[in-house]
C-alpha cells in the first residue's frame, strides 16, 4: 500500500530538519560564549591572586619555612594562603631541635631522589 505525501507534509519535514539545523548552531554558539566566559573568568582570577587586596601591588613570591608566601612590593604585607599560618606556627614550636632534624631528613630526602 503506497500513500501519497501531500504538500502539508512535505513542509513539515523541511521546518523539521531546519528548526534542528538552527537549535545545533545556536547550541555551538552557546557553548562557544560559556568557553569563552570561563577563560575570562579564569585570567581575572590569575590576576586577583596576584594583586594585592590592600593597596593594589603585585605580589612577589618567597620561601619561608619550607612555605610559598606572597609578599607585596608597595605595601610590603605578607599574605597567606589557607594553611600556611598553623604550618609556620606547628614547625616553630617545634624549636630548634625541630628544625635541625627537619634539615636533616630534607638532605637525605634529596640525597635519595638523585
Amino acid at each position: 500500500m503506497k500513500r501519497e505525501i501531500n504538500s502539508s507534509e512535505e513542509k513539515f519535514d523541511e521546518r523539521a530538519n531546519e528548526d534542528s539545523y538552527f537549535a545545533a548552531k545556536e547550541y555551538d554558539l552557546v557553548e562557544g560564549m560559556k568557553a569563552a566566559f570561563h577563560r575570562v573568568e579564569a585570567a581575572r582570577r590569575e590576576t586577583a591572586m596576584t594583586t594585592c587586596p590592600k593597596c593594589s601591588g603585585k605580589f612577589a613570591n618567597y620561601e619561608f619555612m619550607g612555605f610559598v608566601l606572597g609578599r607585596c612590593e608597595s605595601c610590603e604585607g605578607i599574605w597567606l594562603n589557607k594553611g600556611e599560618l598553623a604550618g609556620i606556627l606547628r614547625q616553630q614550636a617545634r624549636g630548634p631541635l625541630g628544625a635541625f632534624l627537619d634539615r636533616c631528613f630534607a638532605k637525605a630526602e634529596t640525597a635519595t631522589k638523585i
